[in-house]
């Protein structure tokens, strides 16, 4: 939208560290980091949409707007967003809550979007944010997250701490500027069989006091 550049400049320059970028994310990202949705992901919780430029894919990639939920703490944006999308929930509240604000009733999200400045946050935020984000997602579901930095902006400790592996999905050099997505899943959980640990059916069997999961990834 012809505006959005603007309305994401003076958020900007209002609050750099809460915003993080001077402009909306630009359509190659936007295709990117909805990649792998379809309109069978079932519900998708957005975080930090912003002025919507992720929300718009979404819906063309065949997501119904009351599958939506999207989460934003910036004032400006709010009103927009319920302009734009007036068939999805929209909350004003920090994404740090998500631990203590009930969203759904257990866990059916098939998908996160993360449109949000991990970099600019404390680990302890980002710990929370993860932490609530994956109590609502459901078994198989992804936690996608684009970045302008080198390498995913989940520290590994962070992804060890939380059970969870990064993997790059690609860049979009197209973007101003170049960004990468990076999708967040849970680790394969070992099960108690007969006294001794076994990985579900893939993983490869290791002695227990030797095991260590290098999952995650750069």
């Amino acid at each position: 939208m012809p505006n959005d550049f603007l309305s994401f400049f003076l958020s900007w320059m209002s609050s750099p560290r809460r915003v993080g970028a001077v402009a909306p994310s630009g359509a190659a990202l936007a295709e990117l980091i909805t990649r792998e949705i379809s309109a069978s992901t079932g519900p998708i919780l957005e975080l930090g949409p912003g002025t919507g430029a992720f929300t718009y894919k979404l819906l063309k990639r065949g997501v119904r707007p009351q599958d939506l939920t999207l989460i934003e703490c910036g004032s400006d944006f709010m009103k927009l967003l319920q302009v734009r999308f007036p068939g999805a929930r929209v909350l004003w509240m920090d994404a740090g809550r998500l631990t203590t604000e009930p969203l759904y009733d257990g866990a059916p999200v098939g998908a996160v979007v993360s449109g949000l400045p991990l970099l600019n946050m404390s680990r302890r935020k980002v710990i929370s944010i993860l932490s609530g984000a994956f109590s609502y997602l459901r078994p198989g579901g992804a936690f996608y997250q684009f970045t302008y930095g080198m390498s995913c902006p989940v520290p590994r400790p962070v992804l060890d701490r939380l059970g969870l592996r990064a993997k790059l999905v690609d860049r979009a050099l197209l973007n101003v500027p170049p960004a990468s997505v990076y999708r967040l899943t849970r680790r394969p959980q070992m099960k108690l069989i007969t006294g001794s640990f076994a990985p579900q059916p893939s993983a490869r069997v290791a002695p227990a006091h030797h095991a260590r999961d290098h999952a995650a990834t750069r």
